[in-house]
């Protein structure tokens, strides 16, 4: 490996950061699907936490992918955004999807946590 490319490779941790974003953008986008199956009014909350966290995680995945300077600060409202939607599902714990979702929620927070630079 050239110095070039070693210098532009990705960290592990900030692999692991992409791959935790991934993950947790896909759950919320099928969790979504699963949450206007239910309808009901309660949902809403939950849809808009849903809508966020996916929109943040696949932004902060692109833009550690691309090596933004603005990395860090977008890893720690992604964090907010993955808290902030876990606590939402939790408002369900009887269903597994939710459930499903909070965990990958919470596991994509704690990356992007570390990533930031943020106290945990």
């Amino acid at each position: 490996m050239t110095q070039a490319e070693s210098m532009s490779a990705m960290s592990k941790e900030m692999q692991d950061c992409v791959a935790a974003c991934m993950e947790c953008h896909s759950v919320c986008e099928e969790t979504m699907s699963s949450c206007m199956q239910m309808g009901g009014q309660a949902q809403m909350q939950i849809m808009r936490a849903l809508i966020d966290c996916a929109e943040m995680t696949r932004m902060c995945a692109d833009m550690m992918m691309r090596r933004s300077p603005l990395s860090a600060e977008m890893c720690a409202m992604c964090a907010k955004a993955c808290e902030m939607c876990a606590e939402a599902c939790m408002s369900m714990p009887d269903d597994a999807q939710m459930m499903r979702c909070a965990e990958a929620c919470r596991r994509c927070a704690q990356t992007c946590q570390a990533m930031s630079g943020m106290a945990m």
